[in-house]
């Protein structure tokens, strides 16, 4: 319909990550909330405290969290839960981020690998068989302890890929919980149901989709904010045209009157 009637259409998980258009990220601002609610919903599903608690009848430990993907969802989880007193653990497939991680007060879970999973823009790229083995038998250990996983990993444009696989499930104490935040992707781990919290060999796992959405007040605030920044930029009032120079405008653009000008789109339509 939008290519017949020859419209300009943008997307806003099209817009370039770049410092300029920080303001207009809405992955980003949204991504940010998901990652902090998820690790409410998580202490909410265990059964345990979250912080270390010394009481006249005995010593509490820490509830240990694990959050798979250190980028803007997985940053956010990692700082709320220090901040409710857990134990943090974390891995990525880019290495760069470790120090982001650390400064939070995480560990970092480093693959051996010189395989690296940087791509571009700051987003995570596709790795290799060998890195997800090694990744895979890194993360068992860590798992089989854990109380709260929660999982971030995405790839923009591509079904999101499956870090936890059913024997690392079954490995899992009872009673421990998966926050899926790429279950609109399909889900991180194998046995995830978007959008549906199911419990499978005693672990919960949560699919629930759209959890920036549980935080309405200000997912819409900051969404909108997103928008209005996008638009300003890119709309020029004094002749109603687009920049077609600037590379916010091109980034974001998928269709140009009626024309396909994303690569991901025309990989989308087939």
């Amino acid at each position: 319909l939008l290519q017949n009637k020859k419209i300009n259409a943008i997307s806003m998980h099209l817009i370039p990550r770049t410092t300029l258009a920080q303001k207009m990220d809405a992955l980003s601002s949204q991504s940010n909330i998901a990652g902090y609610k998820a690790v409410l919903m998580g202490a909410c599903h265990i059964e345990k405290y979250m912080p270390l608690l010394m009481t006249a009848a005995g010593t509490i430990p820490p509830a240990k969290v694990l959050v798979l993907g250190a980028g803007v969802a997985g940053l956010q989880a990692i700082a709320t839960a220090k901040r409710l007193g857990a134990q943090v653990e974390a891995s990525d497939v880019r290495p760069e981020v470790k120090e982001q991680v650390e400064s939070l007060g995480g560990k970092y879970l480093e693959v051996k690998s010189e395989d690296s999973g940087s791509g571009e823009g700051g987003y995570a790229k596709e790795t290799s068989d060998d890195y997800k083995k090694k990744q895979q038998e890194l993360l068992a250990d860590h798992m089989s302890k854990a109380d709260i996983v929660v999982t971030t990993a995405l790839i923009p444009g591509r079904p999101a890929p499956i870090l936890i696989p059913e024997d690392m499930v079954k490995g899992m104490q009872p009673g421990a919980v998966i926050m899926d935040l790429a279950s609109e992707n399909g889900g991180n781990c194998v046995l995830t149901e978007p959008g549906e919290v199911i419990t499978k060999h005693g672990v919960t796992i949560d699919g629930t989709t759209n959890i920036s959405g549980t935080v309405a007040v200000h997912a819409t605030e900051l969404y909108s904010k997103n928008v209005n920044a996008l638009i300003t930029h890119i709309y020029n009032k004094e002749d109603l045209t687009l920049d077609l120079e600037d590379e916010i405008t091109t980034g974001s653009m998928y269709l140009h009157n009626g024309e396909i000008v994303d690569d991901r789109t025309k990989e989308a339509i087939g």
